[in-house]
This record gives C-alpha cells, structure tokens and sequence, in this order.
C-alpha cells in the first residue's frame, strides 16, 4: 500500500488548525490515539506495579509493553531499556554512573555537531573525576564529522565516545558504525544520541554497536519522555546511585521513583502507530521497517524540494551540503533579516518553523552562527507538498521585503 500522508494527517487534530509545522524535530504533533491511551492509563484503576491486585498488574503490563515496544522500535531487548523524565536527565544519571570508575589521566570525547545533552553531562562528569575531555570537530562547510576527526583523538586512555546518530541542527548522519568500531578497539564505550535519527529511519543497535542509545518519544508522536536502550549484560556492571530499598534488577536500578505509566502508555500506542503509517501484516518490527521506508522516502522527497525552492530565493543561505545523507532537516538564514524576526513573520503567517540554535550550541558556534543559531526546517511522516511551498512563498515575501 501506498504512503497516504492525508489519510495519515486525519489522525493528527493539531493539524486542523491550519498551521504548517516544520517544528517536528524540536516535537512532533500527537495523534488522537496517543492521547487517548494517556487518558485510559491516567483513569483505569492502577497502582505501583505489582501482581496481587488488577491495578497492580494493568500498571505492570504498561510498563513491560512499552519495553518491549521501545526495543522493537531500536532493535534492542526489553530487558535493556531504561526510561526517564528526558534524554538529556538520562545522560545525566549514566554520565554519573560511569563517571564512578574514571580516574584522572583517562579521557572522554564528544563532539561538536551534537547536542548539548550528549556533551555537556559527558564534560561536567569528566571534570569532577579529573578526567580529560577531547573534542572532535567537523567540516564547517558540508557539516560532516569524519570518522578520522574522531578516531585521531582514541588512546588506550580513552572511556567512551559520545557521537549523535544525526544532528538535530543540520540533519548531519555521522558514520556511527565506524566510529563505535574504532571505540571499542581501544576498548572505549560509545553513547549515541538518536533522538533526531529515530522518527526517520528503522534504527538497529547491533548495526550501530552502540553500547547506549538515547531517543524521545515525543520527537516521534509520543509523550514527553526519554528512553536509553543497552545491552541488559553491561547495564549489570554499572551501580547507579539509587534508594536503599528500591529494587536491583535491571534496568528498573535506573530508573529512579514510580514510572509515569500513562506515559509509557503513550509510548507503546505512539511506536504502534508509527509501525502502522503503511497498514499490513507482520510483527511490529516488520511493520516498522516497511513504514519507517516509506516515511524516508516521503521525506526525503520534500526535503529536496524545500531545498530546491529555499536555493531559487535571493538573499537565502543555507548551511551544510544538501547532496550529503542526512535527516529530512534544513538550516536556513535570510541575509539582512534576523533568524527571530524570520520566525516570528512566518508564526504571524502560520507557518512554524522556528530559530535558534536547538541546543546544539557548540555546532551553532562551529558553522559561524554563534549563539544565535538559523532558522531549522523540519519534515515530519504528516508533512505535505503545498505546505513545502508555503514555507517556500513566505520566506521569498520576507526576503523580498529586506532587499
């Protein structure tokens, strides 16, 4: 069956108030059907997880289907994921578990296309523990990380290397494989930030030899929370700091206080509904393949097309090089206008495509945008053509306006 982005949008009532959305890397829009599973969860009779009473064990089987949802999603086990208040929270708890065993003279690299969640809790735990912190930076132009920039910096000292599986400023896919391969060599962990991959392509833990994988549900039509997904047999060997009476297991050590059962609720009908973009048979993991294809596919094809248009607009720039592999996600400045008053005329104009630097500062500040960051552009599974070139046509009226 075909990819049909209006059935698909029937299903989105945020989108019936006109608005165009290229904010989806930032948060996608929610189906109806998420909503509703967080509603069922929050009224239905529950309790703290347990197997005496009906409450106990709804509440348990809320937390062990979205398990073993979020593992179909990124090719990992249920036993291996861990959920929290966010991606960024998350690193945090394991950049301070890990950070236990590093000595001075030991070493951790980040990057400068990522995040600030997958730099900062690494640099903040590597100085507290006398650790060093090396930094690998890319090629400002194309906004590619090279896997040499990064396997330059790797030595016996190294302890992990935290690499984002595609920027959520410039769409950037760095080599991820390459780059864990040449980590482990030396005997280094690897935390890859997927929270901008994930809504786009079928993600394979093993295919990416990530020991950590951290996304966010909200980015792919769930609820706000974090996820990190690892093999269960490393997550043994780490000691969180946690409440003497609380339980031991994995990966419920991690996990600090109740779980937010409505919200993993959420998270499991969000992962099903994705794996349904494209209805047909098969497991979920078959189903999220065929769909995540045919999301790349749709995407893709619009993120050409942005492109296309934004280039035909004097007075446009855009950053980074639109022939290398990347995320649906486009970077854009007008010249003379500033990237807020772009924002704001086109909010005015109901197209949101908002400004800043996304919390990937240290990118923003590599390119040559500093703290002010651009305008980001993203296409979402529910985005369509004639939006595209309405964005398109109301950048060229701004642009127009300034020359």
């Amino acid at each position: 069956m075909a990819y049909d982005v209006a059935e698909i949008r029937k299903h989105f009532p945020a989108l019936a108030e006109g608005a165009a959305h290229f904010d989806g890397p930032g948060g996608s829009q929610v189906p109806a059907v998420v909503g509703e599973a967080v509603g069922q969860a929050l009224c239905a009779a529950i309790a703290n997880r347990g197997s005496v009473t009906t409450a106990e064990r709804r509440a348990d089987g809320i937390v062990r289907n979205a398990r073993q949802a979020a593992a179909d999603l990124v090719g990992g086990v249920a036993e291996g994921v861990v959920f929290g208040r966010s991606m960024t929270q998350l690193t945090y708890d394991f950049a301070r578990t890990l950070a236990k065993d590093w000595q001075p003279g030991d070493e951790v690299i980040v990057t400068r296309l990522d995040h600030d969640a997958n730099i900062r809790p690494w640099v903040q735990a590597a100085e507290a523990r006398g650790a060093t912190v090396r930094w690998a930076g890319f090629d400002a132009t194309t906004g590619e990380l090279a896997v040499d920039d990064v396997a330059a910096l790797l030595t016996e000292r190294t302890r992990l290397v935290a690499v984002t599986a595609a920027s959520n400023l410039l769409g950037t896919r760095p080599d991820v494989r390459a780059i864990t391969d040449r980590a482990h060599a030396v005997g280094a962990l690897c935390y890859v930030d997927g929270v901008h991959l994930t809504p786009h392509e079928l993600v394979d833990l093993a295919e990416f030899g990530a020991d950590f994988y951290a996304c966010s549900p909200y980015k792919f039509f769930g609820p706000h929370l974090g996820l990190v997904a690892a093999n269960p047999a490393l997550l043994e060997t780490l000691r969180p700091d946690k409440l003497l009476p609380s339980t031991d297991t994995v990966p419920e050590r991690f996990e600090l206080g109740t779980l937010p059962y409505e919200l993993l609720a959420g998270t499991t009908t969000a992962i099903d509904f994705l794996a349904d973009l494209v209805p047909g048979p098969g497991a979920r993991r078959e189903r999220l393949a065929r769909s995540l294809r045919a999301v790349g596919e749709h995407e893709d094809a619009l993120a050409r097309r942005l492109e296309d248009g934004l280039r035909q607009i004097p007075g446009v720039a855009q950053y980074g090089s639109p022939a290398r592999r990347r995320t649906p996600t486009v970077l854009f400045s007008v010249v003379g206008v500033a990237s807020a008053t772009v924002y704001a005329k086109l909010g005015e104009r109901g197209v949101n495509a908002p400004a800043g630097t996304f919390y990937a500062l240290e990118c923003s500040r590599w390119i040559g945008l500093g703290d002010t960051g651009a305008l980001r552009a993203g296409i979402a599974p529910y985005t369509t053509e004639s939006e595209v070139d309405r964005l398109v046509t109301e950048v060229e009226r701004i642009a127009g306006a300034a020359r």
